[in-house]
């Protein structure tokens, strides 16, 4: 676990990514793309394969999390993580590691809460926000 998270967090630090998912020394998934966006693509590529995948993300709020929780990741790198977003890695037994923590994750213009967040601020169930998620996000 140690080895592919700290594999991720070197490829999201070196290749100035937003998204890296490791697993078995291998990255399975990289992308530069803000937003849950691909997070959600991850998802959909590498279905099963994420389960015991190790991930470096730049930001994880309660919606990612949420994700990253469904997906049967066990271990997480956060550059920015949110309250939110920490207890939910906790509550969910994931291994959890960041650089800064904030008290919520805002919109891009860091006016208002992040929309994600607020879509799912009602879930506490993974699968649940994930549905949401993905019925919101093309």
């Amino acid at each position: 676990m140690q080895a592919d998270l700290n594999l991720a967090k070197q490829r999201l630090s070196q290749k100035n990514l937003s998204l890296v998912i490791a697993k078995n020394d291998r990255v399975l998934f990289e992308t530069d793309s803000h937003g849950i966006s691909g997070l959600l693509k991850a998802i959909k590529q590498l279905k099963d394969n994420m389960a015991d995948s190790s991930v470096a993300d730049r930001i994880v709020g309660q919606a990612a999390a949420l994700l990253l929780v469904y997906s049967g990741v066990i271990a997480v790198f956060a550059v920015t993580a949110s309250d939110g977003g920490i207890e939910v890695l906790k509550n969910n037994h994931v291994f959890h590691e960041f650089r800064r923590r904030v008290p919520r994750i805002l919109d891009s213009k860091r006016v208002d809460v992040c929309p994600f967040e607020r879509l799912v601020a009602k879930f506490s169930d993974p699968k649940e926000a994930y549905e949401e998620l993905k019925a919101h996000c093309p």
